[in-house]
């Protein structure tokens, strides 16, 4: 398994990676079990839109090793609709529901929204100071004051006394894509483009890598990421590193030329071969349908 960093994707629960990345067949409440076979961590978008049951988080627990990581976001209502304003309780309280996960919980992230400027940045310290201490914590922001001058040195400040981790988002790869594929067009309208600050506030650095779908083009960059995450091993601190590709499909892929880039640079264990890649050109396409002369 992976060693030494922690790599994985946005999600786990995809129909389509049946076949790609998991057995075929697998059903949905044992994908997460099949997919912590191959990544030792997940962001887990699901938790951005609605908190789960407890029920569901203890079985999330049973389903993974103890040394999985999950990345959840805190909830929109919390970071997006009240602004952090008068959250700290509901923060608290989707924090008790992870409480299962203990030992497997990563940094969990606080994305917020592009109108949350650099005059909010009290609201977001007094936010910070009021979290419970049953996990660690990364903060997303997309407002592009925080990326220049003094307000982008007070962030680092803040979040360096707090201890609290500073989410590097580098959307330069899908923004470098051209077409009219739906999944690229509509992560030219939400992926943000801004600049990419390399710096580590904390001791758990997040790296959240929106590629471009030609994932070719993407291996002098990752390439870059990969000797950055060798910097911070260096540094004790440990790297937790998320692919992203616009329709998400071939992130398993990306994270693959990921860590193979990285493995050449220094020892982290083995990624075990997807379903996919241990299948024959002709094996994928008749899976798919591709060769199917009978329509």
């Amino acid at each position: 398994m992976i060693e030494r960093v922690w790599l994985g994707l946005p999600v786990w629960n995809r129909a389509d990676w049946n076949g790609e990345l998991f057995p075929p067949r697998t059903p949905p409440d044992r994908r997460l079990e099949a997919y912590a076979r191959f990544f030792n961590a997940v962001e887990g978008n699901t938790t951005f839109y609605a908190t789960p049951p407890a029920e569901t988080v203890e079985r999330w627990a049973e389903q993974t090793p103890l040394g999985f990581r999950f990345c959840f976001k805190l909830p929109r209502t919390v970071t997006h609709d009240r602004m952090l304003a008068n959250a700290a309780r509901d923060a608290e309280s989707f924090m008790e529901v992870l409480r299962p996960l203990r030992e497997r919980l990563g940094p969990v992230l606080v994305q917020l929204p592009p109108r949350f400027g650099p005059e909010l940045l009290p609201r977001l310290e007094d936010f910070l100071m009021s979290l419970p201490p049953l996990a660690s914590y990364a903060v997303e922001v997309r407002h592009p004051g925080y990326f220049e001058g003094s307000p982008a040195q007070e962030l680092d400040a803040m979040l360096g006394e707090l201890g609290v981790d500073r989410v590097l988002l580098d959307t330069r790869g899908v923004h470098e894509a051209v077409g009219d594929d739906p999944a690229l067009v509509e992560a030219h309208r939400r992926k943000p483009r801004l600049p990419v600050p390399i710096v580590a506030t904390a001791g758990r650095p997040v790296l959240r890598y929106i590629a471009n779908p030609d994932l070719p083009a993407n291996d002098a960059r990752l390439r870059g990421w990969a000797e950055q995450t060798v910097r911070w091993l260096e540094e004790g601190r440990e790297p937790h590193l998320f692919m992203h590709v616009p329709n998400d499909f071939h992130a398993p892929r990306l994270a693959r030329r990921f860590f193979t880039s990285l493995a050449e640079l220094t020892p982290v264990g083995h990624l075990p071969g997807f379903v996919g890649e241990r299948r024959s050109p002709r094996q994928v396409a008749l899976f798919s349908g591709e060769e199917d002369e009978r329509g």
